[in-house]
């Protein structure tokens, strides 16, 4: 769905992680015990063709972890049958915390020991249930949306009726402060940059009008902060030049992902198949920016003169949308086709690809010394820039956000400014041009992009680290006070008083 991508790979990435590493550690320590991880997210009963309305599923890629659906119920205790967006899922929280703790234990057969929430409503459930069961708690945030959008706190009223900033800002808070430690995947998600502010550091004071006014929201200075990168799946995305371990059988049907005619879910028709690839994926959303690069290549004669653009994204009819942002942005796709004679240099498919499909595909680009783009407006972390990389694939990424620490610029990859559009293209045409010129220019980039992703930004050191703060912080938090009884009793006074009346 449009709220939903690579957080979700995250996620079962980093519980194949977590149980591999887990394992190791508990036989080291001479133990037979096997470690469960349950993923606990909805059942949707109006599933279509998923497996949304099944209440256990196995994780494929692991021995003993398993996704629990529970379903959201409205007050009457009859269940919702739909998907609702991640914006509007607030009045549904607490009777789903409620339901999720009893159902969690009945599964476990006692209470588990770690709980990590996940996006903004996924941490709020984290903190109802780590209150009621006593547990450690760990949040990831993944994107905060205050930060997302420009004076979206002095502004809240004129977007409210659409994201809910009032009830994601509240629960921000409230999880933030109540969580043991706090993961992020770069440094600048706490503090941001010289030039910019951390997604947390907005969290700071703020005025919420008419609302509420935050003079010290969070402490960005606080130890519970850790950054622990991610990764990308090593069996799943690595270099286009290991043969061996290549998939030939799926060429044939990327081939006519790529080349093939128009209709169904693709438009566009390539028409010189000698030129390089540039390639993106991502959702179709204004924060993702995909209309803005293609407009971009629509206005470069000598972008367009040098290379293709292949498009994975969203849907090609509109109707098939459910999201008002999502379905904007195809219109303005179309458009963008029709007012720059697009037809015969950009391939856009609405598509959604399997993991092995799309890592095939990444190096399937890279055979024909191709790029891949990355041009959100923010972007949290960047798992696409990561599988690009770990692919061989040179990327040209946002310099809003994580892609800024994961690449280094002129070297690893390329930093580019969304707001700049003319110059991200001619950043991209000047390095197919010089390429042309000196191929070996590509493998360069290429090769330290792997060589990046390899040293920095893997799930073994990532499991290592996060099991190593569970320890600590779990520790920390049964043998010291650090205030906790002040601040839980101001938050669950904050919770009763603002957050429970907003979510209604």
């Amino acid at each position: 769905m449009p709220d939903t991508g690579g957080q979700i790979v995250y996620i079962l990435d980093q519980v194949r992680a977590l149980e591999k590493e887990m394992s190791i550690q508990i036989r080291n320590q001479g133990l037979e015990i096997e470690p469960e991880i349950i993923v606990l997210t909805r059942l949707i009963p109006e599933c279509g063709e998923t497996t949304c309305n099944q209440r256990l599923e196995e994780i494929v890629g692991t021995r003993n972890a398993r996704i629990l659906r529970v379903p959201f119920r409205y007050p009457n205790g009859e269940i919702v049958q739909n998907w609702i967006s991640r914006f509007h899922v607030w009045p549904f929280l607490e009777r789903y915390a409620l339901d999720s703790t009893s159902e969690v234990q009945a599964e476990l057969g006692g209470r588990p020991d770690l709980i990590i929430g996940n996006y903004s409503d996924g941490n709020l459930v984290a903190t109802l249930m780590s209150r009621k069961l006593r547990i450690t708690q760990c949040n990831i945030a993944h994107a905060l949306e205050k930060s997302k959008y420009l004076f979206s706190s002095q502004y809240w009223k004129h977007k409210e009726s659409q994201y809910r900033f009032s009830s994601q800002f509240t629960a921000d808070l409230i999880s933030m402060n109540t969580a043991d430690f706090i993961i992020t995947s770069t440094y600048q998600e706490i503090a941001g940059t010289e030039d910019s502010v951390g997604q947390y550091e907005t969290y700071q004071s703020f005025t919420m009008p008419d609302l509420y006014r935050v003079l010290k929201g969070i402490d960005v200075f606080d130890p519970k902060f850790n950054v622990v990168s991610p990764g990308a799946d090593e069996n799943v995305y690595f270099p286009f030049y290991d043969k061996d371990r290549r998939l030939p059988e799926l060429h044939e049907e990327l081939e006519d992902f790529i080349y093939g005619p128009e209709g169904g879910q693709a438009r566009g028709v390539l028409k010189d198949r000698e030129k390089p690839l540039i390639f993106t994926m991502a959702r179709l959303d204004k924060i993702k920016n995909l209309p803005s690069l293609v407009r971009w290549f629509g206005q470069s004669e000598k972008l367009r003169s040098l290379a293709n653009l292949v498009v994975v994204a969203g849907y090609i009819n509109k109707d098939d949308s459910r999201d008002e942002e999502e379905r904007a942005c195809i219109d303005e796709m179309h458009g963008l086709f029709e007012e720059y004679g697009l037809h015969e240099q950009v391939r856009w498919l609405g598509l959604r690809l399997d993991k092995n499909m799309t890592g095939e595909l990444y190096r399937y680009v890279a055979d024909s010394r191709g790029i891949f783009v990355q041009p959100a407006l923010f972007e949290a972390f960047g798992l696409t820039v990561v599988e690009a990389m770990s692919s061989g694939l040179p990327t040209f990424a946002t310099i809003f956000g994580g892609p800024l620490e994961i690449i280094e610029h002129e070297s690893s990859g390329f930093h580019i400014d969304p707001t700049h559009g003319e110059k991200a293209a001619e950043s991209m045409a000047d390095f197919f041009a010089r390429c042309k010129d000196d191929p070996s220019y590509w493998e360069e980039i290429s090769a330290n992009g792997i060589k990046r992703v390899d040293e920095k930004y893997n799930w073994r050191l990532y499991a290592q680290k996060l099991l190593s703060f569970s320890r600590i912080y779990g520790f920390w938090k049964f043998v010291s006070n650090l205030e906790r009884d002040e601040t839980r009793r101001y938050l669950e006074m904050f919770y009763s008083l603002k957050m429970r009346s907003l979510s209604q």
